[in-house]
């Protein structure tokens, strides 16, 4: 690496993993000389960076939490409320800004000191975010343990129940958490069965890194968000939903996002096309459209609509 500035931040990313890293390793990472690893540590300790170091033959590097938060030279006021909302925005209450939010708030939190940490959880347990789209409500803990898990390149165990069947351990190498229509995903290779699988979080309990490292393998076609969509396409849903909307198709599809599909079939006309395990998805979809619509399946949708419409008339009456 040429560039000093690109090598600098390169190191950084790799130091904020919050693992120990062998100089070895590191350097060859890096590709630089022991030497030049040496000086660009010095460099982010003057920056702030407390970057402890171990010498010998298995001498390495960890970057630790530190009395304040180098070097945006935040006040404990600033950290606590960025650390929240990064968490609510994590929750899926920004659309579109779930994974960056996970990923800056593995940052954040692994640079904390503890009392902040405290402050956080504090007033994170007193408060309610208010989740869009109907997704399950995730912990930030799990999320952040699992992107840590990921980009440290660290083997994960966790407690899975999966939609039918028992529950049980599994022991996996964390490849990419992928948000797809308000649900978060775990892609991962399975340890014990030896291939990718996909885990969704709202399910998955207890997640512990091990300490024990892996390299990361190539996932099928080498896009994990490209494989989690072929996969949720594949499995079978207990619905298949088709409603006629009298809304243009770029009105709907920004609405539903890529999680449904939208055909024009008229000037200021679509079909609604989603495959789902529970109505209230497409229910709250027509209710935020507000437009004239006919349901053409399933039979059950109607029903679901009535009794939700009901629901807010009685609320109102009151």
């Amino acid at each position: 690496m040429a560039n000093t500035s690109a090598r600098m931040l390169r190191l950084l990313s790799l130091l904020q993993t919050h693992r120990y890293w062998p100089g070895t390793e590191l350097a060859d990472r890096l590709e630089v000389s022991p030497r030049t690893l040496r000086r660009d540590v010095d460099r982010l300790r003057e920056l702030g960076y407390p970057v402890d170091a171990a010498r010998g033959v298995a001498g390495g590097y960890q970057l630790q939490a530190g009395a304040a938060v180098p070097p945006l030279l935040l006040d404990d006021e600033e950290a606590v409320a960025i650390a929240v909302g990064l968490r609510t925005a994590a929750a899926g209450a920004v659309a579109g800004f779930e994974e960056t939010s996970v990923r800056a708030l593995a940052k954040v939190i692994q640079l904390l000191p503890p009392r902040l940490r405290k402050r956080i959880d504090a007033l994170q347990a007193a408060t309610a975010p208010g989740v869009l789209g109907g997704g399950p409500t995730l912990d930030a803990a799990t999320l952040t343990t699992i992107a840590l898990a990921c980009r440290g390149e660290e083997r994960l165990r966790f407690d899975y129940t999966p939609r039918e069947g028992a529950g049980s351990s599994r022991f996996v190498e964390p490849h990419r958490l992928v948000s797809l229509g308000r649900r978060w995903y775990l892609v991962a290779w399975d340890l014990d069965r030896g291939d990718w699988r996909s885990f969704r979080i709202d399910r998955l309990t207890t997640p512990e890194p091990t300490g024990a490292r892996f390299r990361p393998r190539e996932i099928p076609g080498g896009d994990p968000v490209a494989w989690m969509r072929s996969r949720l396409a594949a499995a079978p849903n207990r619905y298949e939903v088709s409603v006629l909307i009298a809304r243009t198709a770029p009105e709907v599809q920004q609405v539903v996002g890529h999680w449904a599909t939208v055909e024009p079939v008229s000037a200021n006309g679509c079909r609604l096309r989603m495959n789902v395990d529970d109505l209230s998805w497409p229910v709250m979809v027509l209710g935020v459209l507000g437009a004239d619509f006919e349901v053409e399946s399933p039979p059950e949708l109607p029903d679901r609509i009535r009794a939700a419409g009901e629901a807010l008339l009685r609320g109102a009456g009151r």
